[in-house]
């Protein structure tokens, strides 16, 4: 692989998890994304090159996880992991069920350890690394029906500095970003991005590349780890 160094992003066929995608791929990296839209990753993997790797996996199955990763992670250098996937159905306490609980924490937190855990080893062997998680401004400050999602991303948060502490002995440095409104088409189909722009102090939404930005630079290990970058224009703070 010529010392091209490997970054995996799950989430990778939409939304954030595909604006790091190409500012990753623009950077040099290698990038394994992971989705379970395996139709729109063959797409990308013919419009984005041999540097791109598509796996169409589920994140909260962990055979399928390790078994894929291990694969395509053979002889890599793996420099870093971006647990981007993630779901947000509106719930309430009115309509939660067991079930809807178990997709939403499946996908937000077993899916985010499940890859961690398969992408660690590589980590290692390469002397260190980094993981990133998405976590949310929601969970800070929640918004109205999302009851689930808010303790799903409290839940990453938790994780994340748990993380930071267990792997820092290998080197490896864990932090999370904590997007509010990104201007992304499941943002968009809510109806409510121009409400939402309205109440942020800068006056508008982000875009998904300003979000990407932040993952590139935590995937760079340095000094800090355990903490959560807030990208949300002045609408939340901490």
């Amino acid at each position: 692989m010529s010392g091209q160094q490997t970054v995996v992003v799950t989430g990778a066929a939409s939304g954030m998890g595909r604006a790091v995608v190409d500012r990753l791929l623009a950077a040099g990296d290698r990038v394994v994304g992971l989705d379970r839209d395996a139709d729109v990753l063959a797409d990308l993997d013919s419009a984005l090159g041999r540097s791109f790797v598509p796996l169409a996996v589920d994140v909260a199955d962990r055979d399928a996880v390790t078994g894929g990763l291990d694969a395509v992670l053979s002889g890599a250098t793996v420099r870093a992991v971006v647990n981007a996937a993630g779901i947000y159905p509106p719930t309430t306490l009115a309509d939660v069920t067991r079930e809807l609980h178990d997709r939403v924490f499946g996908v937000n937190v077993l899916g985010t350890l499940l890859v961690t855990a398969a992408v660690v080893p590589h980590l290692q062997a390469a002397g260190g690394g980094a993981v990133v998680n998405f976590a949310s401004v929601d969970a800070f400050a929640v918004s109205p029906g999302q009851l689930l999602y808010s303790a799903s991303k409290a839940a990453v948060l938790a994780l994340t500095r748990s993380l930071a502490v267990e792997l820092a002995p290998d080197r490896i440095v864990v932090n999370a970003v904590a997007p509010g409104w990104v201007d992304t088409p499941g943002n968009a189909a809510t109806g409510r991005m121009a409400e939402a722009a309205a109440g942020i102090p800068l006056g508008r939404v982000a875009q998904p590349d300003e979000v990407a930005l932040w993952v590139q630079r935590l995937t760079e290990p340095g000094y800090v780890t355990g903490e959560t970058v807030v990208i949300a224009g002045g609408s939340a703070m901490r």
